[in-house]
């Protein structure tokens, strides 16, 4: 017990020692774990012979180098060392009715080894923590440009709603634009679904919200959803720490989805960092004329996206998963067989979690409620439909 508090308070430390990605610094903790990594980097210990040349093979440097690379980090974090007080941070977070996360914890997200050495040391959390980041497949990230058009909320919206009455949980970065209009929209939808619906990641400390004027709906998120972060409470918002905010962003999620874009638009980033972590990346197709879809464009000029234009063909790139979070049995996939276009229409709107009327079934499947009402007998007649307290929604079959 003693091991991991003493591990836990290293990490803590660590996470406002060092600047997320600090290759040197992560290079260290995985020479010689994270409590011994801090005692060398606060100077409490020595660094033995050897440890410079296993920093460069771990970091794939050459040796003999002009310069030491644990020479140059230890002064970059020097100034940092009288303000470690990982206690104090641990007990804000607890305050605040959150809690620090590591690799060791059975809440840790396990998509993040993907990222390898670029793993983050720890991760700070607010909100429905105990029930943990769902799994790599049910999550989507949704990302764009922070002065987003009416076109484009209008199918971040929609696109977001519908992931989460899929059964997605919907990650974004908590900024303007787009980002936040893919966490309103999750939230609305979240009355009907089970389980986190959507997760914002910070580049600042967890004590505060940033934006400000998104404070109302981060509030929301942290109440009903999670807000996590790499860097402790009290950290700024910086422009590296919004880049390698996005790493963590498409690490984990299966799915990146850009919807609008400037050429230069930091949703790109992600973009990249999920293409680079083999994850499929969907792109929204705008107007020609309009500079919010240059990057989003580009994206799919390159080949680096797929064209993705609703919930379902998002869905379909993320891939299938039943309750647990895997892929369904092959059978599930059959219960289109046989059936006519107006059942084909009415199945594909019935919800999967809660269900629905036949008043708020009849336009989402485009048919006329007569049609619905005799669509769903025959539905439930296959073991496809059924109706709970609420309304009809999905039934499988068995």
């Amino acid at each position: 017990m003693a091991g991991a508090l003493e591990e836990r308070r290293a990490r803590a430390a660590l996470a406002r020692l060092m600047e997320p990605s600090d290759w040197v610094g992560l290079a260290l903790v995985a020479a010689l774990g994270p409590v011994d990594a801090l005692r060398v980097a606060t100077g409490s210990m020595g660094p033995g012979q050897g440890l410079e040349g296993e920093l460069r093979r771990v970091l794939d440097r050459e040796a003999g180098g002009p310069q030491s690379l644990l020479g140059d980090a230890l002064q970059r974090w020097a100034p940092r060392v009288k303000d470690l007080a990982p206690e104090r941070d641990l007990a804000t977070m607890e305050r605040l009715g959150g809690r620090l996360v590591i690799p060791s914890d059975d809440l840790w997200p396990a998509a993040l080894a993907d990222l390898e050495l670029g793993e983050p040391v720890c991760l700070w959390m607010r909100g429905d923590v105990d029930q943990g980041v769902p799994a790599l497949n049910r999550n989507v990230a949704m990302v764009g440009s922070r002065d987003s058009t009416n076109y484009g909320n209008s199918v971040t919206g929609d696109m977001a709603a519908g992931l989460v009455q899929r059964g997605y949980c919907v990650i974004s970065g908590g900024a303007y634009g787009i980002d936040a209009q893919a966490h309103r929209s999750a939230l609305a939808a979240a009355d009907d679904a089970d389980g986190v619906t959507t997760m914002a990641v910070m580049a600042c400390g967890l004590d505060r919200y940033y934006p400000a004027g998104n404070e109302d709906l981060l509030r929301s998120i942290a109440a009903r959803g999670i807000i996590l972060a790499e860097v402790p409470p009290g950290s700024a918002p910086t422009r590296w720490r919004f880049l390698q905010r996005n790493r963590l962003i498409a690490a984990l999620a299966g799915v990146t989805v850009v919807v609008e874009a400037r050429w230069r638009s930091g949703a790109l980033n992600t973009a990249h960092h999920a293409a680079g972590l083999g994850r499929p990346v969907g792109a929204v197709p705008g107007s020609v004329y309009s500079a919010n879809s240059a990057g989003t464009h580009r994206l799919l000029r390159d080949g680096s996206a797929t064209c993705v234009t609703e919930a379902a063909e998002v869905a379909e790139l993320a891939g299938p998963f039943d309750a647990t979070g895997a892929p369904p049995q092959q059978e599930a996939l059959a219960d289109h067989d046989g059936l006519g276009v107006e059942d084909l229409l009415l199945l594909d709107a019935l919800p999967v979690r809660q269900g629905v009327s036949i008043d708020k079934l009849a336009p989402v499947a485009g048919l006329p409620a007569r049609s619905v009402l005799a669509g769903l007998g025959r539905l439930e007649s296959r073991g496809l439909a059924r109706q709970d307290g609420f309304g009809w929604r999905r039934a499988r079959r068995s």
